[in-house]
């Protein structure tokens, strides 16, 4: 009897099979569920999962696993080998890449997207373009650096406000010639993902002084997170540098996020959709406030920086006290290089509440701003040996 009862049991065990060989076991329960969520799309992504290469099946799990519903719902088969294929491409071909391991490969190199935008089949084309440019790096640091220098050129898209959207697609960004910070930031993303640069979309909801959201990009280096722009500076050196060092992470609205394909610490919120909570983010606010506070340390110590304070009257003849003064945004400049932007404290604000730069001395620097009018309005001063206070007008 007990014979036969063995038997049963290994017959049924044999002809269950292995749902999703070649996929670890650590997919196999998130697999299910997906495809439980994906309907009548479930036959699309069981027939990515079948039929890509056996060197990328993971690859292709960890996207089902962990991809929204609405891509559950939606992707189809060829899209996701595509995007799989040309990512471990990427990882085959360049050092850098070859080198990363596996958990950053699988979350910040390999994923299709990077927020809400539209789903594009941007890789393949994306790999042809920036491979030119990083084929004779011999560093991570290198390529970074020719992706930054060589983008604007590559795609010709500028910032605008003129943009159709705020969070356009690539294909789309290209398509006008134009983007906001937003869709900037998913094209550099993207760009560095196709020649296996792990990268992520940052941001906030809103500036410390309300001033509004923004939205960078983020490269991993050697086990640590850098900050760049579409226009590029140099890592961890960006005109709102000084702005992300007031960020609060406690507060949802003026902390930093970074973008996470697969579940995180929260969600990332979207200023044009706040309703929508499906992608994920890590709160990486104290990074970038300790992170200014060294370097603040750095530059006050160094003695070639002073401290400027800025102040926004309403007319040359109106400026005696506190009630005199106005809140505008100010940017400020170095010749083409934007040091930064801040708000200026308006007739509320203690006296004493100022906006303040640390600038460099003995340099010329354009202060510009918007007057009540909507004309751009420019001066400049050359700071010099002593801390200064600028004072600008809106009339």
């Amino acid at each position: 009897m007990k014979y036969c009862i063995f038997f049963v049991v290994l017959c049924a065990f044999a002809c269950s099979g292995n749902k999703y060989p070649e996929v670890p076991e650590r997919y196999h329960t998130l697999l299910n569920e997906a495809l439980s969520k994906a309907g009548d799309n479930a036959v699309e992504l069981n027939k990515a999962l079948d039929s890509c290469d056996a060197r990328y099946k993971e690859g292709v799990a960890f996207l089902i696993a962990y991809m929204p519903e609405r891509d559950l719902k939606e992707l189809k088969a060829g899209f996701l080998i595509n995007n799989v294929e040309y990512a471990y491409k990427a990882r085959e071909r360049f050092s850098w890449a070859k080198a990363l391991p596996d958990s950053i490969f699988l979350n910040e190199v390999l994923p299709y997207v990077s927020l809400n935008e539209n789903r594009e089949e941007w890789r393949p084309d994306f790999y042809g373009r920036f491979s030119s440019y990083v084929a004779n790096c011999q560093t991570i640091w290198e390529a970074i650096d020719s992706v930054n220098r060589n983008i604007r050129d590559e795609v010709r898209v500028d910032y605008n406000t003129k943009r159709e959207k705020p969070d356009q697609s690539p294909y789309e960004s290209m398509r006008q010639g134009m983007a906001s910070c937003s869709g900037l930031s998913i094209l550099l993303t993207d760009a560095f993902r196709a020649v296996g640069i792990p990268a992520r979309v940052a941001g906030t909801p809103n500036w410390h002084d309300n001033r509004g959201n923004h939205n960078w990009c983020e490269v991993w280096v050697d086990g640590q997170w850098y900050f760049t722009e579409y226009y590029p500076n140099a890592l961890n050196k960006a005109w709102f540098f000084a702005d992300a060092g007031k960020a609060v992470k406690g507060d949802e609205q003026h902390a930093i996020y970074a973008s996470s394909f697969k579940p995180a610490d929260t969600y990332f919120p979207l200023v044009w959709d706040e309703n929508i909570r499906y992608v994920h983010a890590e709160n990486v606010t104290d990074r970038y406030v300790d992170l200014y506070k060294a370097y603040e340390s750095t530059i006050k110590a160094d003695g070639r920086h002073i401290p400027v304070k800025v102040m926004m009257f309403r007319t040359e003849q109106c400026m005696q006290n506190s009630d005199d003064r106005m809140a505008a945004n100010v940017d400020v400049f170095c010749g083409r290089e934007q040091m930064g932007g801040g708000r200026t404290a308006g007739s509320t604000q203690d006296m004493n509440d100022a906006l303040e730069f640390l600038l460099e001395k003995n340099k010329t620097y354009t202060f510009k701003y918007t007057d009540e009018k909507g004309r751009e309005k420019l001066a400049d001063v050359k700071v010099k040996e002593e801390p200064l206070t600028v004072k600008l007008y809106m009339q």
